[in-house]
């Protein structure tokens, strides 16, 4: 049974479960969300959906999933990948919610607000300080990945998805991969896995679509 995944490609949090589906090679196919359309704060889509009003959204059967970690995690025990063995699996885990909490939320919204609002809606002073949360958040990964091919073992793990999720997007939003030359080399790594796809060729929904 082909699996459904709820998605749009401007969102990051999106990327990181389609990817790890992209790469696990299950069969799965994406639903478009029209999040700048407002479907996920229609009624509708929270009763139908997902009652927090998010994407992305896992769908297997009668099987329903939302939240990109847990995603990941799914995907991990039913393919026996990306989880981690034996106690790098607590390792992974770690990785996945420092991004979540440190790198993700802080880009995810960063990019939002610089790009998704309308000029004369975004708040610089609130752009400056997440910038400069980010600015702690960048060092702390690129000096992990020194001498590392991967954030934890010796293959590409949920930690890789997690934290790659926003950083391949081509808005700037403060990070610029030359700067770190670890995280650049970690991320042609992740590209030249079989399969891998670029958020906008992965998810259907595009800035160019409403140009």
């Amino acid at each position: 049974m082909t699996i459904k995944l709820h998605c749009f490609g401007e969102s990051g949090n999106a990327y990181k479960a389609t990817l790890a589906l992209q790469l696990s090679g299950l069969d799965w196919e994406p639903v478009f969300v029209d999040f700048f359309g407002g479907e996920t704060r229609a009624p509708e889509y929270r009763r139908d959906i997902n009652e927090m009003g998010e994407a992305p959204v896992l769908e297997d059967g009668g099987f329903r999933l939302t939240q990109s970690g847990a995603i990941q995690q799914y995907i991990s025990d039913k393919t026996g990948k990306f989880g981690g063995t034996g106690d790098q699996k607590y390792e992974v885990l770690r990785w996945v919610l420092w991004d979540n909490h440190k790198l993700s939320s802080q880009a995810g919204l960063t990019r939002f607000l610089m790009h998704f609002l309308a000029p004369d809606k975004r708040p610089e002073p609130v752009i400056a300080f997440l910038q400069g949360r980010l600015k702690t958040a960048y060092p702390v990964l690129d000096a992990h990945l020194e001498g590392r091919n991967w954030i934890v073992g010796d293959g590409i793990t949920n930690a890789d998805l997690s934290c790659c999720g926003y950083l391949f997007y081509p808005e700037p939003f403060g990070f610029d991969r030359a700067d770190w030359p670890n995280i650049d080399a970690w991320l042609n790594r992740i590209s030249d896995q079989p399969g891998w796809k670029h958020p906008y060729d992965l998810m259907p929904g595009n800035p160019a679509d409403r140009a």
